[in-house]
């Protein structure tokens, strides 16, 4: 399998994530940006309704502020794959991952499992009496 990013490339998108995530190791960012390599790759591959886990969405948006080498990773895979910013619970498919990591395996990838959990809903905050 071919490399996804040159060293080169990979360097710039770490810090481009690390300064957007401070805090966050290279060893992750790394994994992060592999994942969202491997999500586009397939989505330029597959006409299939895809989405990354909010982890991997991070290195997605890394990818796309480098928007030559983007493009080159899209063309290199079928097709531009587009963007579309925002999260409406009520038209996102529970199984919308399930179907993203299948893709990136039948494109020809290993899943990085960990970085493809989903988020659990945040914690509704509890009512204060007055």
């Amino acid at each position: 399998m071919t490399e996804l990013l040159s060293p080169d490339q990979m360097s710039r998108v770490l810090v481009t994530i690390r300064d957007n995530n401070p805090g966050m190791t290279e060893p992750v960012a790394r994994r992060i940006i592999g994942e969202a390599a491997k999500f586009v790759a397939a989505g330029a591959q597959f006409d299939t309704p895809m989405a990354p886990s909010r982890v991997v969405d991070e290195g997605w948006h890394a990818l796309i502020l480098h928007t030559a080498l983007y493009r080159d990773l899209c063309q290199r895979h079928g097709r531009f794959v587009d963007h579309h910013p925002g999260y409406d619970p009520t038209h996102y498919d529970p199984a919308i991952l399930d179907r993203t990591r299948d893709a990136i395996v039948r494109a020809g990838y290993e899943v990085d499992t960990g970085l493809w959990t989903p988020t659990p809903q945040p914690p509704v905050a509890p009512s204060v009496d007055a």
